[in-house]
């Protein structure tokens, strides 16, 4: 009971610290296990309110959240806040919230706070209700351990990554040797 404990309490203080939680969406494998889920891992900002962390996305604008479905299940894993290393990963239940329901309105206020250069302002929880999906990803059992593996992925395939050549500038820039005073 202790050690369920701890886990939980780890679970809740580092998913409300951190920015940001690199969520992959899919089927959890009967252990739990991070290699479980199928799907594409995104990072998503989020809100830890009332037990869950809750996201916002899929509309215009905000961020997407493929492979997360009503009643699915996804692994959440939570980096650290002022190193970046990977804390704990954990499985979550996803639960959609009904637009305009007790839960959706306080969910909503908790993420109004937190989302930055919204364009729309105020009339951002509107918006949310007619064009937006608002989950909460609930832990759904004991953290698991760490990986035997590197977790290393291939980036997802994006129109706005592109390669270009390196400004002539940046060499000098990097490479130029400060003079001693």
């Amino acid at each position: 009971m202790t050690n369920e404990l701890l886990a939980r309490a780890l679970v809740e203080e580092a998913t409300k610290k951190s920015g940001l939680i690199w969520v992959r969406g899919g089927v959890l494998a009967a252990d739990g296990g991070d290699d479980a889920a199928p799907g594409p891992t995104r990072a998503l900002w989020h809100v830890w309110h009332e037990g869950a962390a809750c996201v916002v996305g899929d509309g215009p604008g905000e961020q997407p959240l493929p492979g997360l479905v009503d009643g699915g299940d996804a692994v959440v894993t939570v980096r650290s806040k002022d190193k970046g290393g990977r804390l704990v990963s954990w499985p979550a239940r996803v639960v959609e919230l009904a637009p305009e329901s007790a839960a959706w309105e306080a969910a909503v206020a908790e993420l109004k706070g937190k989302r930055l250069n919204a364009v729309d302002g105020e009339a951002m929880p509107g918006r949310w209700a007619r064009e937006c999906r608002v989950l909460r990803l609930e832990p759904a059992g004991s953290p698991g351990g760490l990986p035997s593996g590197s977790l290393a992925a291939v980036p997802v395939e994006a129109p706005v990554t592109t390669r270009g050549p390196v400004p002539a500038a940046l060499p000098r820039l990097l490479w130029r040797r400060r003079r001693p005073r």
